[in-house]
């Protein structure tokens, strides 16, 4: 192989490298208008966070109406029972960005008045560094807290970083 195809090929894996670690934003319930109380148990935000990956860094963001609803970041405790008095943290201008600056369990509620005990809520769960790269998440623990539990899901990374795997021997084989 001559040296232009070297680093042709080297600038094409570090560019998927980085395609693969960059963080995201992250429309809450992929579409602008899902922070309301849902109509149904298969409409429920946490149904849609069954089914994504959050990594350290990512950002979830929220659209919505600023003048009657709110996002509060809260305890395990306080989702469970919807206690809206003694928030983490507070968001209320309708265009609320929250980065996830660790591995584990965020729990987001609606600060409108009964919102939250009709379902409009929000438990998110962020790999740990050692899980960057794979598709697979490990099974969450019994009777966390009430409600869906989180299922393991596969995704699209898996299949990414299987083919970044083989496309890495594939190159180093070449060599």
């Amino acid at each position: 192989m001559d040296i232009f195809s070297r680093r042709l090929t080297s600038s094409f894996l570090f560019f998927l490298f980085l395609s693969f670690t960059e963080a995201k934003e992250i429309l809450v319930g992929g579409k602008t208008d899902a922070w309301k109380i849902p109509s149904s148990e298969s409409d429920s935000l946490n149904r849609w966070a069954e089914k994504s990956r959050f990594r350290i860094g990512d950002s979830l963001v929220w659209k919505y109406d600023g003048g009657k609803d709110s996002v509060l970041q809260v305890t395990k405790e306080a989702y469970a029972s919807c206690n809206t008095s003694n928030s983490i943290a507070e968001y209320k201008d309708g265009n609320t960005k929250v980065k996830l600056d660790r591995s584990g369990p965020f729990y987001f509620i609606s600060g409108a008045k009964g919102h939250c005990e009709q379902g409009q809520k929000l438990h998110v769960v962020v790999l740990s560094q050692k899980h960057r790269y794979t598709g697979i998440s490990p099974a969450p623990s019994p009777a966390e807290i009430e409600g869906p539990a989180i299922a393991p899901t596969s995704s699209a990374a898996g299949l990414k970083a299987g083919f970044l795997v083989t496309l890495g021997i594939v190159v180093l084989g070449l060599f």
